[in-house]
Order: structure tokens, then sequence, then C-alpha cells
């Protein structure tokens, strides 16, 4: 046996020993056997390289190691070391070179060259990012979002053809669905000849309405010559009372002549022919009478006033008699008939001259052109023509409905979730697919509420999408605050008033809209993570900057309306 611990001294190889776990295994005829583990114990490295240093291989990697020369300076001093033979007699001690302290330099040329790259990528990377984390407000919790259209069927029917398919891409105007016309296209024919219908009735109503303006205007007349007529009649009353009282007189004349010559004829003062003669001037005379007599009895009968009156004045006569007698009275209501037909409505206790100066009135006293106006207001005209406008909107409504066969689309977009094929049977309001628009996209950004002291509205965002990394990025601006947290939208909102509370940190909806975003060129797809990025010091921009509320914006009646597909269509 040899004394290793005499031949034990310090080597390079030793202190590779000590450095590290190293497997080495062991063939020859000195060590055979399976894989020695060297632990880091000082005791069993020692006991290891006294046995190693006895074995051909040990000797083979020193001389290896050593080259031709014999003495190997060290490091601080250097050690010397005796090598041991294969059959154990120590042979002079040679000094081994080394060559580790170049590699020693290296290393640590190495090491410092590392950090520095590392303190330099640190400082490169690191200040611009904390600056990023002074001056901005982020969040990972914002995700893409856009409007989305249902399309409906507007009319109920059999599904004829189907156009499109999910993922395609459709303009606004675009044909999605196409359904059974045939039962709409036979509705519009009946509707359309409604509509024929109720113009000719509308011209016999007119013509109607044109026979009642020429009555009426021979009413008209007719009622202001009865009125005229009475008045007539009791200027003739008066001329016929008049000649009554010349008649009487006539007759007292008569009466005192035919007494003077009854006196006169026994003392033969007058001839009997002039007696004769006044005898009958007196009977023609009394026949005069009785003939005036019942000439104004006549006309009184014809006015309807008694023969006698109580006062005796036969020529006596009501004022109002031209406005009551029964010839006037009938034609009054005659016209008042004719009028109401016309649209134009009378009372009957309105006199007729009231209603003749009121004819007169019309239109500055064109009569004429004041009928031809009450035509086209008739009741009858009127009716028809109301007739006729239902007639015209059934027609409209059913070539809408017609046109509803053919589903478009509203807006530009993608089609999505379609559930429709053909031969299905839809009704009105049922959902046949959605359309996702391209152009109307926006981020929601929820924020914790620690987070919105310094945000307003106008404030600069870069959108980092997930989907692109950070190959793109998106501009955009905050454009709104929702007024209510999350939690507060929910469906089921938290009762805090009951129970035990534990404070949440709650989160707020933000708006932001996008900038100069072209779909065609990097699409955003709803529901997408994006993290934002929003600048505090930044200047502001567009509408209500600064601002947490938007201002209000008050909508004008003529904008909406010429929105609707009504105001677009007419």
């Amino acid at each position: 046996m040899h004394d290793h611990s005499a031949s034990l001294v310090p080597c390079p190889f030793a202190r590779r020993l000590r450095l590290g776990v190293m497997r080495f295994r062991i063939s020859g005829s000195v060590l055979s056997g399976p894989r020695v583990r060297l632990n880091f114990e000082p005791n069993r490295i020692q006991c290891v390289c006294s046995i190693l240093t006895h074995s051909p291989l040990f000797l083979d990697m020193t001389k290896r190691c050593s080259g031709s020369s014999s003495t190997d300076t060290l490091p601080r001093g250097g050690y010397t070391r005796s090598l041991v033979d294969g059959a154990g007699s120590a042979k002079n001690p040679e000094p081994v070179p080394r060559k580790s302290e170049r590699a020693t330099w290296r290393r640590r040329l190495l090491i410092g060259t590392l950090g520095v790259l590392v303190l330099a990528a640190a400082l490169w990377f690191g200040i611009p990012w904390i600056r990023l984390t002074l001056n901005t407000v982020s969040t990972d919790d914002a995700y893409v979002n856009g409007h989305v259209t249902f399309v409906a069927a507007r009319v109920s029917g059999q599904v004829s053809r189907v156009l499109v398919d999910d993922n395609n891409r459709v303009r606004k105007g675009d044909v999605l669905v196409e359904l059974d016309k045939e039962p709409y296209e036979d509705a519009v024919a009946v509707k359309r000849a409604a509509v024929e219908t109720a113009k000719a009735d509308l011209q016999a109503a007119t013509a109607a309405a044109r026979g009642l303006e020429a009555q009426a205007r021979g009413l008209r007349f007719k009622l202001q010559y009865a009125i005229e007529d009475v008045q007539n009649r009791a200027a003739l009353l008066h001329a016929r009372v008049a000649a009554l009282d010349k008649s009487n007189a006539t007759l007292k004349l008569a009466e005192a002549d035919f007494a003077r010559a009854e006196q006169l004829v026994p003392s033969a003062t007058i001839s009997r022919q002039e007696y004769d003669r006044r005898k009958a001037a007196l009977a023609e005379a009394q026949a005069e009478v009785a003939q005036a007599m019942a000439d104004v009895h006549q006309i009184r009968f014809s006015l309807g006033l008694p023969a006698k009156p109580k006062s005796g004045d036969l020529s006596e006569v009501p004022p109002d008699l031209d406005q009551t007698f029964s010839s006037v009275r009938e034609a009054q209501a005659a016209l008042i008939q004719t009028a109401a037909q016309l649209g134009v409505v009378h009372s009957y206790k309105q006199l007729p001259t009231e209603m003749v100066e009121e004819f007169e009135r019309l239109d500055h006293g064109d009569v004429d052109r004041a009928l031809a106006g009450l035509t086209a207001h008739a009741p009858a005209v009127m009716q028809a023509q109301a007739k006729l406008e239902s007639a015209s909107r059934d027609l409209v409504q059913a070539e809408l409905d017609l046109r509803y066969c053919d589903i478009v689309a509203e807006i530009d977009g993608v089609v999505t979730r379609r559930n429709v094929n053909p031969g299905n049977d839809v009704q009105v309001g049922q959902s046949l697919m959605a359309i996702r628009s391209l152009s109307e996209i926006w981020v929601d950004a929820n924020f914790k509420e620690t987070q919105l002291r310094d945000l307003r509205i106008g404030q600069p965002v870069d959108l980092y999408v997930d989907m692109y990394g950070g190959r793109h990025i998106f501009k955009g601006r905050i454009s709104g605050f929702t007024q209510g947290t999350g939690s507060t939208l929910a469906v089921l909102p938290p009762e805090n008033a009951t129970g035990n509370f534990v404070k949440v940190v709650q989160r707020l909806p933000v708006r932001i809209e996008l900038h100069d975003y072209d779909p065609d060129k990097s699409p955003l797809f709803i529901g997408t993570s994006v993290v934002p990025y929003v600048y505090m010091n930044r200047p502001l921009t567009g509408p209500d900057a600064g601002k947490f509320l938007q201002a209000y914006v008050p909508q004008s009646p003529s904008s909406s309306a010429a929105r609707s597909p009504a105001a677009v269509e007419k």
C-alpha cells in the first residue's frame, strides 16, 4: 500500500474537484467499477485525490495537462507536486505549468462584459418604462367593442334564398335573404285595383258635388225671388187698398148724385135720362168697390193675412212678412239642405235675407267662385278623397311588404350568427343573423376607481392589442365615461346594505374611440383584449376635452326624420 497522505499535494485537478461535482468513469487495473460522485467535503476530496493520483489514468491526464514542461508556476507562489508512476514509486518533483490564469482572466472579462451589457440593457429599457409608468394610466381589463345590428324579417313568409354565410363581408344595401314574393305581388295588384276604384268614386262624388253646387245656386236665387215676391205682394196690397179707397170715394159721389137726381125727378128738374145715368153710375161704383174689396182680400189671402184685420186697416202687413212667409221659408229650407251637402252649415234661426247677404259676401261677392270653392270641401268629395288616400296608403304598404321580401343589410360589416336556411318559415321580427360593424369600433377599458382621478375626455391613448403584440400600436382618445360601475349595471347588483360588507375596488367602463382606424389594413375583432396607455401630460383633443361628461347636443326632429326609411322613400 502506498501512503496516500505523503504523496498528497495541491494540484490543478484537485482544485477543480473542489469547485464542483464531476462524474468520472474510472477504468484500468487500479480502479474499476461504477461511477464515483465527488462531493465538496474537504476530507472526501483529499481521499479521492490520493487514490486518483496513483492511477494510470491520472498520470496520463497529468502528462497531457503539463505537456513537456515539468514545472508549473502557480498563480499565487505555486506549489510543486510529485508524480507517481504506475508502480507507486515517487519520481523527482517537476514543476507543472498552468494555463488557468488566462482562462480565469477571460472568464472575468466575459462576466464583466455581460454585467455591463445587462446594466446597459436595464438602463435602456428601464428608463422609458419608468417614464411610461409615471406619465400614463393603464389597465389590462380592456377589450374591443362595437355595434351589432340584428337582421330580422319585417314580413312573414317562406325563405327562398340565403345569399350570405357567416364571416361574409357585406355592404349597406346588399341583399341577404329573399322571401317568396308571389303572395305579396298579388296583394299589390289587389290594392292597386282598390286605388283605381277610389279614384272613380272621387270623380263621381265631385260630379255630384258640382250638381249640388248648381242646385244651391238655383235655390239661392229662388229664396231671393220668394222674398221679393212677398215684398211685391205687400206693395200690391197697398195698391189694391188705395184702389178700394178710390172706389169708395167714387161710390159716395155716385150715391150723392143719385140722391139729388132722385129728388129732382118728380119736379122734372132733370130728365129721366139723367136719372137713369146717375143710377147706372151708382151701380157701377158699387160694383167697383166690391171688385176692389175682392182684390184686397185676394192679396191678403195670398200673403196669409186675414180678410179683415183687427185694426180695420186692410193695408196693414207685418214687418217681417218677407222673412216668415211660407214660400220664403220653403226656399230657405231647400237652400240649407243643399248647402249642408256642400259642407256649409246654416241655422234655421238665421233670417233669409241674412243668408242671401252671406252668399253675396262669399269670395267678395263672386257667388260662382265661392260655390266652386265649396265643391272641393263637400263632405262626399272629402269622403271619396279619404277613401282614395286610404287605398293609396294600402297600396304603398303592400309595395313596402313586397320590397321587404328582400332583406338587406342596414350597415357595412361582417355577417355572424346566421340561423336561417332556404325553406324556413319566418315571422315578423324573427332574428335571422347579425352584422358586426367594421367602422363603428371602440375600446371599453375598465379602469379602477383609484385610476380615474387624472382621466379626462380627450386624453390621447396608445392601444396595444394582444393579437398584434407590439407590432402595431393603435391611436385613440377618451370619448366618455359610463355613468355607473360594472357592478351597478349587472343583472343582479350587489346589496351592500345587507350582510357583511367587504370593500372591493370598483371598475368604471371608459370608452376610447380610435383614430385613423382602417379595418382593411389592421382589423380589430370584437372581444379581443387590449392594454391601453392613457397619457396624462399630453395635449387634449376633440370635443368636450378636459371634461368628465359630454355636453348636451339637442337632436332636431328633421335629422331624425331624415334617417327614417319613410322619409328616405319620400
